[in-house]
């Protein structure tokens, strides 16, 4: 591959030369005005179940992700095998969708409502212990188990279901 100056010497010799005698100055050149972003994404709408499983539905309310509290996380100890659910599987709310074993006990994951599983966290298979680590996270690294399309039964469904203020308040009196 050739180099720069090498192209510029075969494109215009006396460019290089111009080049060469020209004192480096520095730039006074500023970005005409900064734009801050933030990082933080938009947040879906989370709510959780009694039986510690929640969901984000997405703005629309057509697509989730669904997963384990951080506190049945915490309440299972380590876990060492996550069961999940079946791809294109239809599913009511209250429906076992997988179950997850840790050195205490088993429990199953049940669907928070109406849905049909269109993928799954295959990384929980080989690394069961993230949902300990991250069990509320739904991005490419967290312990979510499954992503999910929701029915208009799906969406009465989450109606019902806690925020996280009544959630806490729920895990709260449990103790």
């Amino acid at each position: 591959m050739a180099s720069l100056a090498r192209c510029l010497r075969a494109a215009r010799p006396s460019t290089l030369s111009r080049l060469a005698q020209t004192p480096l100055t520095r730039s006074n050149w500023q970005p005409a005005s900064l734009r801050a972003f933030s990082a933080s994404p938009i947040r879906d709408i989370r709510k959780y179940t009694k039986d510690h499983e929640w969901i984000d539905l997405n703005a629309d309310k057509t697509a989730g992700v669904i997963g384990i509290s951080e506190y049945a996380a915490e309440e299972l100890g380590d876990v060492v095998y996550v069961e999940l659910p079946e791809e294109g599987k239809e599913f009511s709310a209250g429906d076992a969708i997988g179950a997850v074993e840790s050195v205490k006990s088993a429990a199953d994951i049940n669907a928070p409502i109406a849905c049909k599983v269109t993928a799954i966290n295959l990384a929980l298979e080989e690394k069961p212990g993230t949902i300990n680590q991250v069990p509320e996270d739904d991005s490419h690294g967290g312990g979510w188990i499954a992503k999910v399309d929701i029915t208009e039964q799906g969406v009465k469904d989450f109606e019902t279901l806690m925020d996280l203020e009544e959630y806490k308040a729920f895990t709260g009196s449990e103790h």
